[in-house]
């Protein structure tokens, strides 16, 4: 199965009890068709005591299937707690983005992202000189106009 495949018929499941194991989220999620892995991740923590981090995932064979337990199991109740069921997203490359070790204009896609043009480059320019230009003062030139209002008939 295709990485793209597999995170469709992956969902995400938050907002999980202590209580909540890998057997009782099989069971919870069973009905809806066959699941192929579930997984409860771990507390980075080491000294944690907690058995998982609030959340998991469940992987089904079918991404029909994925969408069935999103639609009848999101803001249903598991163990006195309503959980939050919707498609698991991507994990997130260490590498890349916010938090990453790496300056965010070192990242490979970074730049090709947010090159400026030199088309942009020249009107920022220009725009720069314009303002050089203008005057300081932003009240000099009005000097005629001592009455306010429309100009008398």
């Amino acid at each position: 199965m295709t990485d793209a495949s597999r995170l469709k018929s992956t969902v995400y499941v938050g907002g999980l009890h202590p209580a909540v194991n890998t057997n009782t989220l099989h069971a919870a999620f069973l009905p809806f068709g066959e699941i192929v892995d579930v997984s409860l991740p771990k507390p980075e923590a080491p000294s944690s005591t907690e058995p998982h981090r609030g959340f998991g995932y469940v992987e089904f064979e079918l991404p029909d299937d994925a969408k069935e337990a999103i639609d009848n199991m999101d803001q249903s109740e598991l163990y006195g707690r309503v959980i939050k069921v919707a498609p698991a997203k991507p994990q997130k490359e260490t590498t890349e983005g916010l938090g990453s070790k790496t300056a965010i204009w070192e990242q490979e896609g970074w730049l090709a992202k947010n090159a400026v043009s030199e088309e942009d480059r020249i009107a920022a320019e220009k725009a720069r000189m314009e303002a050089e230009t203008r005057p300081d003062d932003p009240m000099q030139g009005l000097e005629g106009l001592d009455v306010a209002g429309p100009k008398p008939l």
